[in-house]
């Protein structure tokens, strides 16, 4: 049997095309999340305003919504394993498995840690205050280190395949999160006081939305979903 004949047999392995499925759920959560919580807002609690960031879903009736998301995305990257150190990187960078764990415990570290909530951000959604600004310091921290794992899997991890049209996509993914993060710093900390009509716009929501779309975009094209082609037939099989 043929090296190519031998990769599409273990290709249609169950254990092979379990990691197919787990990239795949990962990516229709990070997808759909923002518009469940937005919809759910709605038709739950009848709230028709955005709030200020993803995170204060935590402090509304999508609070179980927020964290049960979070939660599956940390076990499913947890039990991704994805290839060996050795077959994706030469330069001793962390490889799938290391950076699905991170990226586990840094998603766990959102849902667990709330944002701040003040005075400032009382709405008509939200259920109460959240004084504890440490704990909003942590939020914030981990937050940050998730989105920058999940960019460094799409621009590093994801472009080891053979397929130029797919490397060009991971990459648009990636600097799209890295992006949404840096705009999001420059937005807090200097076009927040300069710009204050802004906050009405609530970009810190849509841009981390955005940064989601490209993250889940990212996960379903390597789970051969989007873009769809014979990528099976090219990288090792492996199971999760």
């Amino acid at each position: 049997m043929t090296e190519k004949n031998t990769s599409v047999a273990e290709s249609k392995l169950p254990e092979v095309i379990s990691y197919l499925t787990l990239r795949k759920a990962v990516g229709i959560i990070g997808v759909s999340l923002p518009i469940v919580l937005l919809t759910g807002s709605l038709v739950l609690a009848n709230c028709c305003e955005v709030q200020g960031s993803i995170s204060k879903y935590y402090h509304t009736v999508m609070q179980n919504v927020f964290v049960g998301a979070l939660c599956a995305i940390a076990l499913f990257l947890w039990a991704y394993k994805g290839y060996e150190k050795k077959e994706t990187e030469k330069k001793s960078l962390p490889g799938d498995n290391l950076a699905g764990n991170f990226a586990a415990l840094f998603a766990l570290g959102v849902a667990f840690f709330p944002t701040y909530i003040g005075p400032e951000d009382l709405t008509p959604c939200i259920t109460g205050l959240y004084l504890r600004k440490v704990i909003g310091y942590f939020h914030l921290g981990w937050a940050f280190l998730f989105f920058l794992t999940l960019a460094y899997f799409s621009i590093v991890l994801f472009t080891k395949g053979r397929n130029k049209k797919k490397n060009r996509l991971f990459r648009v993914c990636g600097y799209t999160i890295l992006a949404c993060i840096l705009i999001i710093i420059v937005y807090k900390f200097l076009l927040k006081k300069l710009f204050p009509q802004l906050q009405d716009l609530d970009p810190i929501f849509w841009l981390e939305t955005l940064a989601l779309w490209a993250f889940g975009v990212s996960w379903l094209t390597k789970g051969n979903l989007l873009l769809r082609d014979n990528e099976q037939q090219s990288e090792p099989a492996k199971a999760v």
